[in-house]
């Protein structure tokens, strides 16, 4: 079994209250990406980044894009090693309901063994892992194992819009042999897991036009197609009685998991009536035929986000609306095309529209499902230092959700992808009382160091 090096070991847990405090420092920077008026807290958390990337070592820089700047650091001085992309995002999600918090929500406040804090694991926490395990090596060593390059982003929250057309800009800086990220969750807390998939991800926004004002539902009721009632006949034409998407060539590219796959999601110790009991649902829906674990990280979605038209006020108010709109999103799996699944559900959609409405369906993202194959040398050697860290070799998982520098990176960049993240499944991220365990954040750490000796012993290019 791989160790962590007693060296780097002892200079981790030496230094772990200061890396707490740095932590508490980081989340008290409100990076809020998605509101206009954080941006001046947004370039500020960067430039510390920027800065502390220096104290590093590092020849560091803010790389400026169309939207939130990039804090980019890089250390090179390890010829004929390999050179890893360290990717996270200082960006972090709006805090509210402020009500919901237990403790301000960016103070990073510590209790039962867990810090709390909006960005504490999503991503700011998993960031500050790589730092630390840099700085152990660095003042341990006086040098690096490898070569890094550490790339921090300011708009993962929103979407990362700017992130393709940085990697374009500054193509040279991105050049590197694999890339390292961490901001995913492990199965559970005793179970460490290497994510080897996200799913990909397209939107559509429907709007139904009927009259072109309010009518008085005793008047008109009963002769004018209502557009709340055409809305939802569209939208229940999307699924079959089976949960399957019924729109023709929706599951194109999607492949069946195998079967060692399938063994390994079996093994997983996943009580589907405690999960639904957890989530206040009677039970866990979705695709028939097909177990919950394999529906959430392999199978694709079409989901209803939002739906909204006519009166919402308190009492009653008897019209036919004018109008009704909905917001959708799937999530793609395997070799599914995102353009060509906008445009098989778009033409559903307006398919499936009855007379006397208007259709208009707007369409975005472009983000395709990515696998990383697990039999890449760096997977493996993520394996061992994971194994190192936590005590326990880890199994392979898949993710709901999507990530869309992942797939900017195998796009653009066509480089393997190593994803070790070490945050619990109910850290809250995106929700009031965000958390990142001590615990989690600590053997992260130390995974983090046996990761860059790991890698260090494999080819460039390998």
């Amino acid at each position: 079994m791989t160790t962590v090096d007693p060296q780097l070991s002892a200079y981790c847990d030496a230094h772990r209250e200061a890396y707490l405090e740095e932590l508490k420092a980081w989340i008290a920077i409100p990076s809020v990406s998605a509101d206009p008026a954080r941006a001046p807290d947004v370039r500020a958390c960067c430039e510390r980044l920027v800065e502390r990337l220096g104290e590093l070592g590092m020849q560091a820089e803010v790389l400026e894009t169309e939207g939130h700047p990039i804090a980019y650091g890089q250390w090179l001085d390890a010829p004929g090693k390999p050179t890893v992309m360290i990717y996270g995002h200082y960006d972090v999600q709006p805090a509210d309901p402020l009500e919901l918090w237990e403790s301000p929500p960016f103070e990073g406040t510590v209790r039962d063994g867990k810090i709390f804090g909006r960005g504490a694991v999503d991503d700011k926490g998993q960031v500050l892992m790589h730092l630390a395990a840099i700085e152990a090596h660095m003042r341990t060593r006086g040098r690096l194992p490898i070569n890094v390059k550490v790339v921090v982003e300011g708009e993962e929250e929103i979407g990362s819009p700017s992130f393709a057309a940085a990697l374009e800009r500054y193509r040279e800086k991105f050049d590197a042999d694999v890339v390292v990220i961490s901001d995913t969750a492990v199965f559970a807390e005793d179970t460490p897991s290497l994510t080897t998939s996200v799913r990909g991800l397209v939107t559509w926004e429907v709007a139904v036009h009927g009259p072109s004002e309010d009518l008085h539902s005793g008047y008109y009721g009963g002769v004018i197609r209502n557009p709340i009632e055409a809305l939802a006949r569209i939208l229940a034409g999307l699924k079959d009685d089976a949960g399957r998407v019924a729109v023709p060539g929706f599951y194109e590219g999607v492949e069946e998991i195998t079967p060692l796959q399938m063994v390994e999601l079996r093994s997983l110790d996943f009580d589907e009536a405690a999960e639904a009991k957890s989530l206040g649902v009677s039970e866990l829906s979705g695709e028939r035929g097909r177990i919950a674990l394999e529906r959430m990280w392999f199978r694709p979605t079409l989901e209803i986000n939002g739906i909204w038209g006519g009166y919402q006020g308190p009492g009653s108010k008897t019209i036919v609306p004018s109008w009704a709109k909905a917001k959708l999103t799937a999530r793609l799996v395997g070799a599914q095309d995102p353009l060509r699944v906008r445009e098989l559900v778009k033409a559903h959609i307006l398919a499936g529209a009855p007379s006397g409405v208007r259709i208009a369906v707007e369409d975005g993202g472009d983000a395709p499902a990515v696998v990383m194959g697990r039999e890449h040398p760096a997977v493996a050697a993520a394996s061992r230092a994971m194994e190192a860290g936590f005590g326990k070799k880890p199994v392979y998982i898949g993710t709901g959700g999507s990530i869309k520098p992942v797939a900017d990176f195998d796009r653009t960049l066509k480089l393997p992808q190593v994803m070790i993240g070490v945050g619990l499944p109910d850290d809250r991220i995106h929700a009031p009382n965000e958390k990142f365990s001590l615990s989690q954040f600590y053997a992260g750490i130390a995974t983090m160091a046996c990761l860059y000796d790991e890698l260090g012993a494999l080819a460039p290019g390998s």
